[in-house]
């Protein structure tokens, strides 16, 4: 009897530790399939990168968006939804303009996120192109990466309120830009730290930041600062021109108003200033688009800057995004 109760004892742990066993592997096949789910939801959550990309399509989707014109307004209602969608309170800022002897209208969009701080920094990338080619460098590329920018901040607190604006005309003579900046209260221009530019960032050999000369130069030498510290190819202009002084650039885009207002600025862009006049103007060899220029020409095309420079335009994205979020995260005005 003795002998029959310990194999029914041994019997009932057998099966006792069988169903512990399963037990566990059951549960264990369950975790580790939510797990797996989850992990495969975060592998398949776009990152802002990403978006910014896909902005890009479809931006350059739209066409030619020459300033003053039908294709430029439905440019700047498409910003508007998606920043809409985003959450933001959207205002529109109209002007005119004249071109040719004629007079135009044109729009700025605007978006703000408020600060948890003092000052306030504006953000920019002009929305208008050429008739030719459908301006994927210039300037869907600024339009991609401000959107993306105002989409991760929308949620994210930083220091310095965050004015997103999107200028209208600034092919025809930085007219949004002019126009913003003489709208801006004194108790506006007083408080704005910096002024960040976005214009033709994918198409040119090397990543380039530009700022002030002097003391306003500081957020330059901030934005190469933290590009170093992620390991990121991110540089400023050489000075090899006489003309410009190194570290700068010339007048040529949205930060010109904002800069003669007294406001410093931060341009990021991508062209080659050791080419042709070393001005900045010839963005890659000079066998391809024309003569190495690629924007205000019909090369300044998606399709075609894909083909020739194969995954440029993500990385751009990517280094000139991540810069960007490392600026905005700090408290500038402690600089």
């Amino acid at each position: 009897m003795i002998y029959c109760k310990k194999n029914l004892r041994r019997v009932y742990f057998s099966i006792f530790s069988i169903f512990i066993i399963c037990s566990f592997l059951v549960l264990g096949g369950c975790t580790e399939e939510r797990w797996s789910t989850q992990e495969k939801a975060a592998e398949n959550t776009p990152s802002f990168e990403d978006s910014a990309y896909t902005y890009l399509q479809g931006f350059s989707a739209l066409g030619p968006r020459p300033a003053g014109t039908q294709k430029e307004t439905d440019a700047a209602d498409w910003i508007a939804g998606k920043l809409t969608g985003f959450g933001y309170e959207v205002a529109y800022e109209p002007f005119s303009f004249e071109a040719d002897g004629e007079s135009f209208f044109s729009e700025n969009i605007i978006a703000e996120k408020p600060g948890t701080g003092d000052g306030m920094i504006v953000l920019g990338a002009h929305y208008d192109s050429v008739e030719t080619g459908d301006g994927a460098d210039d300037n869907a590329s600024g339009v991609a990466l401000l959107l993306a920018a105002a989409e991760k901040f929308e949620k994210t607190d930083t220091p310095q309120t965050l004015r997103f604006v999107f200028f209208g005309a600034e092919e025809a003579g930085f007219f949004g830009s002019s126009a913003h900046v003489e709208g801006m209260s004194e108790e506006e221009l007083e408080s704005t730290v910096c002024m960040m530019n976005f214009d033709s960032l994918i198409a040119g050999d090397i990543p380039y930041v530009y700022g002030n000369t002097g003391e306003n130069g500081k957020y330059r030498g901030r934005a190469l600062t933290l590009a170093k510290e992620k390991g990121l190819a991110l540089v400023t202009q050489p000075g090899k021109n006489k003309e410009f002084p190194a570290g700068t650039t010339g007048d040529f885009s949205d930060h010109a108003p904002f800069k003669e207002a007294g406001i410093p600025y931060v341009y990021f862009e991508s062209t080659n200033w050791d080419l042709g006049a070393m001005d900045g103007y010839t963005q890659t060899d000079m066998s391809l688009g024309v003569d190495g220029e690629i924007w205000h020409t019909e090369f300044d095309d998606l399709a075609y800057l894909e083909e020739t420079f194969p995954g440029r335009a993500k990385e751009r994205l990517a280094t000139f995004f991540e810069v960007t979020c490392a600026l905005l995260e700090e408290d500038l005005i402690k600089l």
